[in-house]
């Protein structure tokens, strides 16, 4: 789990710090003498990217480059007052160095090992498989018994709004969207509800279908394709998710060549049992394409072109329970 964690911090300095031409590292101020260039603000930048996410665009320069002016004043003004030669600074100086020591080694080692190439591999062989699944998308009313189920179909056959007898009737939690789920795969749902939503004609209706859920009237809404994201809009997700593999495997590799020992007796329990934790989770999770990143579009709420559903949508009463990775 450690590794993991570590394994994301790591991605991170590689959305700031691209190749700069020296001859677009310009100095941007000057404090006391020191240069502040392009490429000490996009470093910085990335330090304090939590503090920024709300800021404007067009502010966010100007903010990182006053902070850097602050933090060379301070600086300056420690050295000035001895704190260079305290205790306090030198345990700073080593965590700092070791930080510095490991972002560069990322960026200089791991991030070149994955390539366009890579990337765009794995955007096809996984877009490919979403092309070979079809989605649909239904709305649905769950009732307790089966005698219910029937009344609605008798409301529904006089005339009444599908959509609104979900909301009235139904227990599932997509009744606050008419019963609408967004679209889904087969493999996605029950297989009682899957065989009868696949099995409906775009428009029709299901008679009450049975499942451990309880009783379902289904409509069918629409039935497609699946269909990837454009490369360009995940591109950077998918590299993402490979550099977290590199750093995995880097990592994996490093430790397997070094001797790491953990003293403390209560620090030992809680690494057992946040193994055992990780374990667990790992036999017992979906499998999952090779990215990591889902291609198919993503949208918000209810109804939505989402072929893995949603936490808003109410479908996820009806996924599968998770299956032990192959």
């Amino acid at each position: 789990m450690a590794s993991a964690l570590m394994g994301l911090s790591l991605v991170m300095p590689a959305r700031a710090q691209e190749d700069i031409n020296p001859k677009d590292d310009k100095v941007v101020a000057i404090v006391n003498g020191h240069e502040i260039r392009v490429s000490e603000v996009q470093m910085a930048t990335d330090d304090i990217l939590g503090q920024l996410p709300d800021m404007p665009p067009k502010l966010r320069y100007p903010f990182v480059v006053e902070y850097l002016i602050e933090r060379h004043l301070l600086a300056q003004y420690a050295v000035k007052e001895g704190i260079a030669d305290t205790d306090e600074y030198k345990r700073r100086l080593a965590l700092y160095q070791a930080k510095a020591l490991r972002d560069a080694y990322f960026y200089q080692k791991i991030r070149p090992m994955v390539t366009e190439d890579m990337i765009r591999k794995a955007y096809d062989d996984e877009a490919a498989k979403l092309q070979q699944t079809e989605r649909v998308r239904a709305r649905m009313i769950l009732v307790a018994t089966e005698k219910e189920a029937q009344d609605i179909e008798k409301m529904l056959a006089s005339g009444q709004k599908f959509e609104d007898l979900a909301k009235k009737y139904s227990l599932d939690g997509s009744k606050d969207y008419g019963g609408d789920l967004g679209y889904f795969t087969a493999a996605e749902m029950v297989p009682e509800f899957s065989k009868a939503v696949f099995a409906l004609k775009v428009g029709e209706t299901s008679q009450p279908v049975k499942t451990d859920f309880g009783w379902h009237i289904i409509r069918l809404e629409d039935r497609k394709q699946g269909a990837a994201q454009p490369y360009d809009q995940v591109k950077q997700a998918i590299r993402n998710v490979l550099l977290r593999q590199k750093v995995g495997e880097v990592m994996q590799k490093i430790r397997e060549a070094s001797k790491v020992e953990i003293l403390d007796e209560d620090l030992k329990k809680y690494a057992e049992e946040a193994a055992k934790a990780a374990k667990n989770f790992q036999d017992n999770k979906q499998p999952v394409d090779q990215t990591g990143a889902t291609l198919a579009p993503a949208t918000t709420g209810a109804g939505g072109d989402n072929a893995a559903g949603d936490a808003t949508s109410g479908k996820g009463d009806l996924q599968l329970p998770a299956q032990p990775a192959q």
